[in-house]
């Protein structure tokens, strides 16, 4: 990628000068950031220490501050005095062992939030520095000139690498994105075409990977709220020369306060959470963050392009939209029914009109303009008249006291209205719809649609603009409402594609219309059968169910989403995902279904919900272009893309845009080929997609279904989004955001708004600078190598090394995390205890509990090796190049040295020592070895590659929070293994009928939990 600053001999005159200044004044600001947060980090532990002392005595302390000095202060220590550590760990009782593992969780959930708290200060403050010497502003700013006359005294202490951190912060900003476009000459046609159709999704899943209690979070969310206190308390006192106040230490008292509290509180989960519980916890983002944050986003999009094209159109408020799965994806998740789904809906609905009621209500005390003194258009007082003939009450109620005051006469109405449609909801949620008839409502009272409510506020702002005023409350409702309609976000149902094949196998079967059994049939006499079906009018499943009970689920599920839609629009869910998705087949699965549940009708060709494949597996990826060959291939299929029969006919169809969403998967395809594999092939289908939607005139989505860790996907979007081949982003990208990383990036506006940013800027400027790279044959050639050698390597220890699957279960808490109530969701699909019916969660998740982070890097290093070996010195020249010109590879490569920082072999060869039974630790010592071996290989030629001498020298930043975790996280793991082979033993003992424990299953089984919930939060991502 190319350089973010031009050099001075591209710039006119006078910016080399502009951003010499700008760097240093970053530099500057950057180093206050970075002693901040030393301060607060010493604040934190201080007051962390002060509590563990009042509650549990300076026993606990002194002993938790010993197991740290035992182990390295940076962790990953080439040798450390093992045998000293053991004797202290191997000598606490049950009791102290939990009390420990509880104090190290608690440390590193609080380093957690000052990060988080950092790090949206640390946003604000480059966003406020950069605003202020942005071109066209008054000379430099006061600040600058300040930061110039302290520069001389803090020149010594600035580094190099704080260059580097900086122009990774500005980059991934609206405000260094659109002059860097104008810089490099982007046509403003190109770019305002772009900006017409961004689309960007975000969607918020619920599967297994949040550990961390919603009572917890709630505890850190407060804290967060003291620290944002504080900082405010503390800068006023610096302006003023002052270094404490009374004030100060009320705060800290109070943080003291809010840790003890914490500490007294249970960390593990009282019950499996409900499914209606996920949606609650899942939804608190969308109330406490987003709602407030998403207008903003606009505002920053539209100031950043008005600064660099004055001229150019602002984009839609709904330039990024969201949805969500949690309620909705019932795929290896039997509590997800007809039913939750429905209530989630309606859930849904409740919570955004509550926001809305409450802005309404504002903005009536804020509207209190008179007709004697301002003019308004006739048409509002015409919707007056209406309302008072529709609600005689509110007019009665109100006449006198808004009279002359039609805008709060007017504004009252809608409250009613919305109010109205408040009760309705909650009706509908607590009634039984789906087995009777939806209640009638009357028009004239309650709203329809977000869209009638838009209709009302918009009449408000263009009566308010027409005598020369504006209303910045109004226009950033009006935002919200066009982003979050009535429905908040918008729900994709996600089933496997065997429940569609079965269901039609019953069907069939019962019907006796098929000359054999549905599912004996070959893909094309299914395809061939399923196309006639869809083009017929006729009803095929009848009013009756006489099936099966998941049969009959599956149909009430297509039954239950007509519903949805007559009740809350066809936005709520108009996208039925098919995980596993093997043939073309299985698309019209789900099509013929929804045509018996009217979904489809076959006389239109209008289709109320699309069908969106999920290709997951490395065989499924190779099959995806076929697949979605065969289906563009089928006119009724084209003419539903675009709109049904009679679109498709008009004369200007070819400007109808036909969108199909096609969904790729990284969890499973990484568990099935490894990680280089995976995303090399996600990457080749994204670009074979793309050429096989240009051929039949249909605009592609691509849906991403990303993990929060990299082993499923998980890593910086920006780099990601900019990694993706060329033209498959195209101004469009949905992406799921999973588990822990909601808290990582939404529990606090400022980074909330920064990760929203950073999103549309990489998909903006990945669409209009492509780099051209994924193009080049000769480098395909090379990948697909590396991709192939990788894939047989990984396959080769997790598929055909015999002993590995027991090596597997022995050294990693793969069976105590499937007893963790973290999630309604089982960990495995069927309940086997087979590598192919584990869910990649947990199989991530237990890798990094150990230390391992095997999904994440293995394979690897044995494939780059293999290719340098063949000409070391050019290939080593070709593979650096690579790194920094091609942002696919570079992306793979960072994330993989990422992983490998977090990798720390002794602790998991501590974990194989300990947790192997003794008859097995013959044969899982060659296993062992080779994990071993790979590691050090692959870090070795990574280095090499990226030219770092540590692993992420590159990114300072992120260097120092895995370093901060990594020296405190080993007596953590030392603990886990000490409660984790107690607890094997007892269950060992009571096997045989002999228990000489004088602690019980439970009690040992929560110790191990505990350990499980502190390493979690110490590696900062689970799954």
């Amino acid at each position: 990628m190319s350089s973010t600053r031009p050099s001075p001999d591209e710039s006119p005159s006078g910016l080399a000068t502009e951003t010499t200044l700008t760097e240093l004044h970053e530099d500057v600001t950057t180093l206050t950031s970075t002693l901040f947060l030393r301060h607060r980090l010493r604040i934190v532990e201080d007051l962390w220490e002060a509590v563990l002392r009042q509650e549990c005595g300076q026993e606990l302390v002194d002993l938790l501050n010993q197991l740290r000095e035992m182990c390295s202060p940076e962790g990953q220590a080439t040798t450390f005095a093992e045998s000293d550590v053991l004797q202290v760990v191997e000598k606490l009782d049950l009791n102290e062992a939990i009390r420990a593992a509880r104090a190290f969780a608690l440390y590193f959930q609080l380093i957690n939030i000052v990060e988080q708290h950092y790090e949206q200060r640390d946003q604000q403050q480059q966003y406020r520095a950069a605003r202020e010497v942005l071109p066209g502003k008054n000379g430099h700013g006061q600040s600058l000139d300040k930061a110039l006359s302290t520069s001389s005294l803090e020149a010594d202490l600035l580094e190099k690498s704080l260059h580097d951190a900086n122009a990774r912060r500005e980059m991934g900003t609206f405000h260094w994105l659109f002059p860097h476009l104008k810089n490099l000459n982007v046509p403003p046609q190109q770019i305002q075409r772009l900006i017409n159709q961004l689309d960007v999704w975000l969607v918020f899943t619920a599967h297994p990977t949040e550990i961390v209690r919603h009572t917890i979070r709630d505890k850190q969310r407060r804290i967060a709220k003291v620290l944002r206190e504080l900082d405010r308390v503390e800068d006023n006192l610096r302006s003023v020369g002052l270094s404490s106040s009374w004030e100060a230490d009320s705060l800290r008292d109070q943080l003291t306060e809010e840790i003890r509290l914490w500490w007294r509180t249970d960390e593990l989960h009282q019950f499996k959470p409900t499914v209606l519980d996920e949606v609650d916890y899942t939804l608190h983002y969308f109330q406490e963050v987003l709602f407030d944050a998403i207008p903003h986003l606009h505002q920053r999009l539209k100031q950043a392009v008005h600064a660099s094209f004055p001229g150019m159109s602002i984009p839609r408020y709904n330039f990024c939209q969201f949805g969500s799965w949690v309620g909705s994806d019932r795929d290896g998740n039997p509590s997800v029914t007809p039913q939750v789904t429905w209530q989630t809906a309606c859930y849904q609905r409740k919570l955004v009109l509550g926001k809305y009621i409450k802005s309404i209500e504002h903005l009536i005390d804020l509207l209190s303009l008179s007709l004697h003194w301002s003019d308004v258009l006739p048409d509002l007082l015409e919707s007056l008249e209406q309302d008072q003939q529709r609600m005689p009450e509110v007019y009665e109620g109100l006449s006198v006291r808004y009279r002359q005051e039609p805008y709060r006469l007017k504004l009252a109405y809608i409250q009613k209205r919305l109010e109205n449609t408040l009760i309705r909801s909650q009706q509908l949620y607590n009634g039984d719809c789906l087995q009777q008839e939806i209640p009638e409502y009357d028009e004239a009272t309650i709203y329809r649609s977000g869209t009638d409510f838009l209709t009302e506020l918009h009449l408000i702002q263009r009566n308010l603009g027409e005598t020369g005023l504006n209303c910045r409350d109004l226009d950033l409702l009006i935002c919200q409402a066009e982003v979050f309609g009535f429905n908040l976000a918008h729900l994709d149902i996600r089933q496997e594609s065997t429940r569609h094949s079965d269901a039609m196998n019953e069907i069939a079967d019962y019907l006796q219309v098929l000359p054999k059994p549905y599912n004996e049939m070959s893909e094309a006499e299914r395809s061939l059968w399923l196309a006639t079906e869809l083009q017929t009018r006729r009803p095929l499943i009848p009013s009756e169910l006489p099936f099966s009970e998941r049969t009959r689920e599956t149909i009430a599920t297509f039954r239950m989403i007509r519903k949805l839609q007559q009740e809350f629009g066809q936005d709520i869910c108009r996208t039925y995902i098919i995980s596993m998705s093997h043939d073309t087949s299985d698309m019209l699965e789900v099509l013929l279904l929804a045509k018996e549940a009217g979904l489809y009708d076959p006389a239109t060709g209008i289709s109320a919900i699309q069908v969106v494949p999920l290709f997951e597996t490395v065989e499924d990826l190779l099959k995806a272009p076929s697949v979605m060959t065969e289906i563009f291939e089928l006119p009724f299929y084209r003419s539903l893309l675009s709109g049904g029969f009679a679109k498709s006919a008009e004369p200007d169809a070819s400007s109808q845009v036909s969108l199909q969403e096609v969904m790729l998967g990284y969890s499973d395809s990484n568990k099935d080929s490894g990680f280089l594999s995976s995303n090399w092939e996600i990457h080749k289908a994204q670009q074979a997609l793309q050429t096989i939607a240009d051929r039949y005139g249909v605009a592609l989505r691509i849906f991403h279904g990303r993990g929060g860790s990299v082993g499923r996907g998980g890593g910086p979007a920006y780099e990601a989004i900019l990694a993706q081949p060329g033209r498959s982003v195209n101004g469009r990208i949905k992406i799921t955001e999973q588990g822990e990383v909601l808290a990582s990036k939404y529990s606090l506006p400022e980074l909330a708004l920064f990760n929203l940013e950073t999103v549309t800027t990489a998909v903006i400027q990945g669409s209009l600078l492509r780099t051209g790279f994924d193009d080049i044959q000769p480098w395909h050639e090379i990948m697909e190598e590396l991709a192939a050698k990788s894939r047989a390597h990984y396959r080769g220890l997790i598929y055909e090394q015999p002993d590995f699957i027991d090596f597997f279960h022995q050294v990693t808490p793969i069976e105590e995390i499937s007893q963790l109530q973290i999630s309604s969701r089982p960990a495995r699909r069927g309940g086997k205890k087979d590598l192919a019916s584990l869910r990649a969660i947990p199989w991530v998740f237990s890798w990094t509990q150990s230390r391992f982070l095997l999904p994440s890097w293995y394979g690897v290093g044995t494939a780059l090796k293999s290719f340098l070996d063949e000409h070391p010195e050019e290939n080593l020249k070709l593979m650096q190049y690579f790194y920094l010109k091609w942002p696919f590879f570079k992306m793979a490569i960072s994330k993989v040295e990422m992983t490998l920082s977090k990798v720390d072999l002794q602790i998991a060869g501590h974990y194989v020592r300990e947790l192997t039974l003794p008859e097995d630790r013959e044969r899982f010592a060659p296993v062992y070895e080779q994990i071993v071996n790979e590691y050090h290989l692959t870090r070795e030629i990574v280095l090499t590659i990226t030219g770092h001498k540590r692993l992420l020298d590159g990114d300072p930043e992120l260097q120092r929070s895995v370093q901060l975790r990594n020296g405190t996280i080993v007596p953590l793991g030392f603990l886990q293994v000490s409660l984790l082979k107690r607890l094997r033993q007892h269950k060992s003992l009571a096997a045989a009928g002999v228990v000489r424990s004088r602690y019980s299953k439970g009690e040992l089984l929560r110790g191990a939990l505990l350990t499980i919930n502190g390493i979690a939060a110490g590696m900062r991502n689970t799954g």
